[in-house]
């Protein structure tokens, strides 16, 4: 009798051990999610600039580009638009995520004055993306009177799809070539009017470039050719993976963009006009 009352006992203990398993597997499961686990990206250093004289930049050309993050080159410094996927952030959390750590600052994006003159805060930038919180009545369905009601929004960060980056072009004599330098990157956010009818642009803030390259050589990318040899935000930058077109370049009319005074194809004409002008420039340096 007593052998039969304690194999009934363990029958019904049995859903409890495994369920009790199944709960520590859960909080003690540190397995690899793939073959190996990956850890160059992460402990990844960036090369740093080489050092430039001023006597050795016989020439220079500072221009602003936009990349569109809906062309299918860039789509690596967009997705994933939400959480982390895979190890992976896309370009505007891992900007937000520094931020918010206080890893780099941000500086008021106006393209009128210089881009490094007014310094804002997290929550400034936060707010440009759409977070906060705002005060709306709410009728009770109870009583029928209005109540006031405090609504808290989340960032709107995949509402980013274009980033505007300010490079200066330049000769470099002691090396004899034309290089590029990234200064500064600007997250531009892209918002539909209440009526549906235009698509309203804002410039979210300005970040130091060379400040932000630490980060961007940690955080890996999507490869689409290769799984297992990710690349990092840095590395796209530093090797020039990305698709963009020049809309601004550095003139004696307060700044003006290319829309100012060209439109339709020929602003496109004249984007790629300046394009040349710096190819060229970089042969008409040569002597022999």
């Amino acid at each position: 009798m007593k052998k039969y009352l304690s194999i009934l006992a363990l029958l019904l203990a049995i859903p409890f051990i495994s369920y009790a398993q199944s709960e520590d597997e859960a909080e003690v499961f540190q397995g690899v999610d793939g073959i190996v686990k990956k850890e160059h990206i992460a402990n990844k250093k960036f090369i740093p600039y080489v050092h430039v004289r001023e006597a050795d930049v016989l020439w220079s050309k500072t221009i602003w580009r936009v990349i569109d993050l809906r062309e299918k080159i860039n789509l690596p410094l967009y997705y994933p638009s939400g959480k982390p996927l895979d190890g992976r952030k896309s370009l505007i959390n891992v900007i937000m995520d520094a931020l918010k750590s206080g890893d780099i600052r941000a500086y008021k994006a106006d393209m009128a004055e210089d881009e490094f003159a007014t310094p804002i805060t997290y929550n400034d930038v936060s707010k440009t993306l759409g977070a906060g919180t705002d005060t709306t009545e709410v009728r009770n369905i109870e009583t029928g009177l209005l109540e006031k009601q405090v609504v808290t929004s989340d960032m709107s960060t995949d509402l980013v799809k274009q980033y505007i980056l300010k490079e200066v072009w330049y000769f470099d004599k002691k090396y004899g070539r034309m290089d590029v330098r990234i200064i500064a990157l600007c997250p531009v956010m892209e918002q539909p009017s209440e009526d549906g009818s235009r698509v309203n642009k804002k410039l979210c803030c300005w970040i130091y470039f060379p400040e932000l390259r630490p980060l961007l050589s940690q955080t890996e990318v999507f490869n689409t050719k290769n799984d297992s040899q990710r690349e990092s935000f840095d590395d796209i930058f530093a090797k020039r993976r990305f698709g963009s077109y020049i809309y601004r370049e550095a003139n004696v009319y307060n700044n003006r963009t290319i829309i100012e005074y060209a439109q339709g194809m020929d602003a496109t004409l004249e984007s790629e006009r300046i394009k040349n002008e710096i190819f060229v420039k970089e042969h008409d340096m040569w002597e022999f």
